[in-house]
């Protein structure tokens, strides 16, 4: 094809990449931040109060406003680029003939018709037909979930259909497969969303990606308490004007009231926690791409596992030698096999081609270099004299060598009914044979059979003309990951199933689901059969199988529905297309990026960047850690709500001056407040922590026992804070100084809240134990900054406070803290117990 017409089709179809995901821009960001309802109050607040009120005020109000906006925006920001480094790594070349010429262009220009070279070890650009080629094999792991490459024919001038992925013989080379050995032309039909790999990706957009349980629960919950405030902040305003005639101070009351009531920490404090774990996790080489799905991988109580590139490692390596004289299994760790066995390996060492990119090969030279060192049976300074490719006629590849002392042997390797045949096997033979096959097949390996023939003179020119001899059978797996087995443990132990999801044989399923520890009692679901179930029949299944083998990707999104229809929290890994849209319909998507795609990446909500399925765990781990620290901090966020509102209600309603302003309201909720929140997020988790089932997907962040375990707490502190108030002025302390009294116990009792909502058991007893630093980094800070605001003059006049004697200090620090500390008798009762999850 000319440049010229390789230009015009590329205007007509486009460029052969998929889509990129829309990105959100700051601004975009924004705006969805601001419909937060809690958000858009403090911000309209802060508006308000600038027009009505003080303009310094206002102004400080406004600053606070745009931090906490601020922050959120740009963690958000933040997730949404954090996988455009990976997509750059990735960026395709092809080698194509264009002009008469082979260049090398980006993959993004090819076009249909297009004539590219493929060859060994490199990645299809895009879908094509065969066309030339020697011996051309691929591993289309990726689309099918099968590790183990095919073979491809030649297709026919005229014909372009490329077929389907999977299955020996087929003509079609698909984009994003490896091609592990051989070479050849192919011409190109399809480009971008019109390949195989497209059609999965564009599939994704129909996906809706749901709103995580915390978000639910949140979102549930700050619609009671806005309601609520809404409802009171009016109340406050239409009283103070009715009753006083100062509508003016009225709409600021309201403001301070409504800001008292509503939960500006709960974003914040969410905000922070997801920051912080997102952090966390990315210290493990965990990369959240949505981060509020932290949280909910804690009470993921299904975990769907593709088996290859997951639970394995993606690659074959010999597992088993059996030669007519007898059998060896060996591992990782063989260094040596028996005397039996030495010719069988040598052979097939001879039958592997050196550097090879061919997974077998590759496993064949691994083993012989391990435990055929320093023996005779390694030949590394034998000449090559011929090779003879794999084709459909003939599925054994063979190659001839020079031998040191003179002559010719060629040595060959491939299935072995093929091999059978090569060395004339009789029908006894060949039964007695291909049983010794079914045997290791049943133990999920692969089976090629091995044979040798010479010395020759010369090396015949093709193998089927010389008679070979029957050296015997290798077997091999795609190993189990080492972590695999612990982390599904780990998993079953935390009350989490776990199930096997893959595109590859049943047997070999069912031998590593076995390995790894995942249930096999009821065997493994083919997807053939799955396609012959409904829905209902289908829910009923997933009940009781835990291993599904031949799955489409289609089915794959099938099963993650019909365990979420049984009311499940369904967590999906993967690395390949195929597991892409299961990745995105998943409650929890985990990719492994190490060795995936970018189709999978873009679907997950969490990648893992070394592919080490024991990470799923450690995110599983710090996902419950989230929820149950989140859990404490919302209950003291709750608990210091009710104090906040009844300071500043409770004087309009009295007929007093005001005691809280909205200053003080915001310097509570958007400073001091989620200032603690940090030590909250820096608790360790409970010992029980992955013992314990996962929790029920509709348990709610706070529900009544948790709101009214709150308010018990708010009331003690309130009770106090009020108390201290009425005695100071009572002996005739000024306004200012009094309410600087009830702002320090205020401040006193909300630190106390902190370390007894921390812990489920007594806290205060364990207040100076170890383990404890960022509480007091926490409380340093934060006293530093109340510090600020009563003792510097330009601070103390915009909040009106008057600096207090050291005796009027004391006592109201002790005040505060013996307020709060009334609630921790009450935590070896049952039923506050069962409130905070003892």
């Amino acid at each position: 094809m000319s440049t010229e017409e390789a230009e015009a089709r590329l205007r007509r179809v486009g460029p052969n990449r998929l889509p990129e995901p829309p990105r959100k821009n700051a601004g975009t960001l924004l705006v969805e931040v601001l419909r937060e309802p809690m958000f858009l109050l403090l911000v309209l607040a802060a508006t308000l109060y600038l027009v009505l009120g003080d303009p310094a005020e206002g102004a400080l109000l406004g600053l606070f406003a745009a931090l906490s906006v601020g922050l959120v925006v740009v963690q958000a920001y933040r997730s949404e680029r954090a996988l455009d480094a990976l997509r750059a790594m990735a960026a395709p070349v092809a080698r194509v003939r264009r002009d008469g010429l082979v260049r090398s262009i980006p993959a993004a220009g090819l076009v249909p018709g297009d004539w590219i070279v493929v060859g060994e070890g490199e990645r299809v650009p895009a879908d094509a037909v065969l066309r030339e080629g020697s011996a051309v094999r691929v591993d289309e792991s990726l689309l099918t979930g099968e590790s183990v490459p095919v073979v491809k024919q030649i297709a026919l001038l005229g014909h372009d259909d490329p077929g389907l992925p999977g299955g020996e013989g087929g003509v079609g080379l698909f984009a994003g497969t490896l091609v592990v050995s051989g070479h050849g032309l192919a011409e190109v039909v399809c480009t971008g969303l019109r390949t195989q790999s497209g059609r999965i990706g564009a599939s994704l957009a129909s996906i809706v990606v749901e709103k995580t349980l915390l978000q639910q629960s949140m979102g549930r919950l700050v619609r009671v308490l806005g309601l609520m405030a809404g409802v009171v902040s009016v109340a406050v305003f239409l009283l103070h004007g009715l009753l006083r005639g100062e509508w003016m101070g009225g709409a600021l009351s309201g403001i301070a009231v409504a800001m008292a009531l509503l939960p500006e920490e709960f974003p914040m404090a969410f905000a922070v926690f997801m920051a912080f774990g997102a952090w966390r996790l990315a210290q493990l080489r965990i990369l959240a791409r949505r981060p509020a799905v932290i949280e909910t991988l804690g009470a993921a109580s299904v975990l769907c596992v593709d088996k290859t590139g997951t639970l394995t490692e993606n690659r074959m390596r010999v597992r088993a030698l059996l030669s007519p004289e007898g059998e060896a299994w060996i591992d990782a760790a063989t260094r040596e096999v028996p005397e039996a066995v030495h010719r069988l390996l040598e052979h097939a060492v001879l039958a592997s081609r050196p550097d090879a990119v061919d997974p077998m090969d590759r496993a064949v030279r691994h083993a012989g270099d391990a435990t055929l060192a320093d023996t005779e049976h390694l030949h590394e300074d034998w000449p090559l004299a011929r090779q003879y490719g794999l084709t459909a006629e003939l599925l054994a590849y063979s190659q001839a060598w020079e031998k040191d002392e003179g002559g010719i042997i060629v040595a060959t390797k491939g299935a072995p009914e093929t091999i059978a045949g090569l060395c004339g096997l009789d029908a006894t033979a060949t039964a007695a044979m291909l049983a010794e096959v079914a045997r290791l097949a049943a133990k999920g390996l692969r089976v090629l059979a091995v044979a040798h023939a010479g010395p020759f003179d010369a090396a015949p020119e093709d193998p089927r003309a010389v008679a070979f001899t029957f050296d015997g059978l290798v077997g091999f797996e795609d190993p189990l990951r080492p972590s695999a087995p612990q982390a599904i443990a780990l998993a079953r132990s935390a009350g989490i199933r776990v199930v096997m999801i893959t595109g590859d044989f049943p047997a070999t399923a069912l031998a590593i689901a076995a390995q790894a520890g995942i249930d096999t009692a009821a065997g493994a679901l083919p997807g053939a059969e799955i396609a012959a179930l409904d829905d209902p029949a289908l829910d009923a299944a997933v009940a009781r199988v835990s291993v599904f083998a031949r799955i489409r990707p289609e089915q794959k999104l099938r099963l993650v529905e019909a365990f979420k229809r049984r009311g499940e929290v369904v967590a999906m890994t993967g690395d390949g297309v195929n597991d892409a849209p299961a990745l995105k319909a998943a409650h929890i998507g985990l990719a492994m990026a190490g060795g995936g795609t970018d189709v999978a990446r873009e679907a997950a909500a969490i990648s893992l960047l070394e592919d080490d399925i024991g990470h799923i765990v450690d995110g599983i781990r710090m996902g419950r850690r989230i929820f149950d620290n989140l859990r404490k901090v919302l209950l003291y966020v709750v608990a210091m709500h009710v104090p906040i509102a009844g300071l500043a209600l409770l004087p309009v309603l009295l007929g007093w001056p005001p005691l809280l302003l909205p200053m003080h309201v915001v310097l509570v909720e958007m400073v001091v407040d989620p200032i603690c929140a940090i030590a909250f997020e820096s608790e360790p988790g409970e010992r029980d922590l992955m013992m314990r089932p996962p929790r029920a997907a509709a348990a709610p962040l706070l529900g009544a026992p948790q709101l009214l375990l709150g308010a018990l707490q708010g009331l003690f502190v309130l009770g106090g804070v009020l108390g201290l108030h009425v005695a100071a002025v009572a002996r005739g302390i000024a306004e200012d100084e009094a309410r600087t009294l009830a702002f320090i116990a205020l401040t006193a009792g909300n630190f106390a809240l902190v370390r007894i909502n921390g812990a489920r058991g007594p806290a205060l007893p364990r207040l100076f134990e170890r383990g404890h630093r960022a509480f007091w980094i926490v409380v340093a800070a934060a006293t530093a900054i109340v510090a600020t605001c009563v003792l510097w003059p330009a601070a103390a006049t915009l909040f009106g406070f008057a600096p207090p004697g050291m005796p009027g200090t004391l006592v109201a620090l002790g005040v505060g803290v013996g307020a709060a500390a009334l609630f921790e008798p009450l935590k070896g009762w049952p039923p506050v117990r069962r409130a905070l999850g003892g």
